[in-house]
């Protein structure tokens, strides 16, 4: 009684949104318009975007313009859940929200190691988010030229330490400092969980997160062997420091596997292998949204009075703007249908 007390309120409020998220229908109806202000003009009669984007007018916007205000619908969505939620609920989406600053702290030291001095991360549709819920100073951070005053901005912030620790290295790339962010976000919401949630959250939390790391780990696995044919002392430095379905002596199977075959032949064996059969070790990328969003839409189905209503929505909100990006410019360069669709389907 007590989680369906708690969520209650917040879950009424979460189906009403998630009722006006884009539907495939309505993406193969945009797919097959004539250019980018119709596609906007179609977003603008959606019950999603109406309000917002009323005093817009499509005939003005281009292709970036119109990525900005759909970025900023995952902001604003966050916020108006973020204002439902009680207070153990917004820490979970405190911590969630860590994902938003990475995001465009990798934009930022992007450009540093692009060299683009004139053009800076474009703000805008993180700003008021950011005002609400970071202590980042983004303008501050945006001004930088190099990467160590990039880091030494960050001082007294959590993310300071993992990149201090990457300046370290010579040779530090791109990669190295994005990998960085990641790890340590994984590794905060592994180690926090039994702190903020307890019962089926917990139980919710940790399938969802575990399931996702330990895919996180296959893929990379597959990739950095396949791909980059990286030594496995290299392979075991970047991979996510979690176990949950995938057991360890399964990982130091499959990086120090020696051919493909040996590879899939101890794949087939894990958890995975034998739970997704129709899944591959070289298709793993193409399944990996697939699967994390069954599972969510799964454990929001057998509760929707949880966490895993609020993980679910978001996750799904996120895929929309990036579906709808793909579409739009799809749309822009004139794709077919049926090839912008599979475009799509594939993110």
């Amino acid at each position: 009684m007590g989680s369906i007390l708690s969520y209650s309120g917040l879950s009424t409020k979460i189906r009403a949104m998630q009722s006006k998220l884009i539907t495939e229908d309505q993406l193969a109806e945009i797919i097959r318009l004539s250019g980018v202000p119709q596609a906007a003009a179609y977003l603008k009669r959606t019950p999603a975007y109406a309000d917002t984007w009323a005093s817009v007018d499509e005939n003005n916007l281009h292709r970036g313009q119109i990525e900005k205000m759909l970025k900023a619908s995952i902001f604003r969505d966050f916020s108006k859940i973020y204002n439902f939620a009680n207070s153990r609920q917004r820490t979970f989406l405190d911590l969630y929200s860590r994902r938003y600053e990475i995001r465009v702290l990798k934009e930022m030291i992007t450009n540093l190691f692009d060299h683009r001095d004139t053009d800076p991360v474009d703000l805008s549709p993180y700003r008021e988010f950011f005002r609400r819920h970071s202590n980042l100073d983004l303008d501050a951070l945006n001004t930088c030229k190099t990467m160590p005053e990039f880091i030494n901005l960050l001082k007294g912030n959590e993310f300071y330490l993992p990149l201090s620790h990457i300046q370290d290295h010579e040779n530090a790339l791109l990669f190295d400092y994005g990998m960085a962010l990641d790890l340590y976000y994984f590794t905060q919401i592994w180690n926090v969980r039994k702190k903020l949630f307890s019962g089926n959250d917990l139980k919710q939390i940790t399938t969802a997160y575990g399931e996702k790391f330990d895919l996180l780990n296959l893929q990379f696995i597959q990739r950095s062997k396949q791909c980059f044919h990286m030594q496995p002392a290299d392979i075991y430095a970047l991979l996510i420091p979690i176990n949950y379905k995938l057991k360890k002596e399964e990982t130091r199977s499959l990086v120090e596997a020696s051919s493909a075959d040996e590879f899939n032949a101890v794949f087939r064996r894990t958890y995975y292998g034998k739970k997704y059969t129709k899944l591959s070790a070289a298709s793993l990328e193409e399944f990996y949204n697939y699967i994390l969003r069954n599972i969510l839409e799964k454990e929001s189905r057998r509760d929707p009075y949880s966490v895993a209503t609020l993980y679910s929505y978001l996750y799904h909100k996120e895929h929309e703007v990036n579906r709808l990006t793909i579409a739009i410019e799809c749309v822009r360069y004139g794709v077919e249908p049926d090839d912008a669709m599979r475009y799509i389907r594939s993110n």
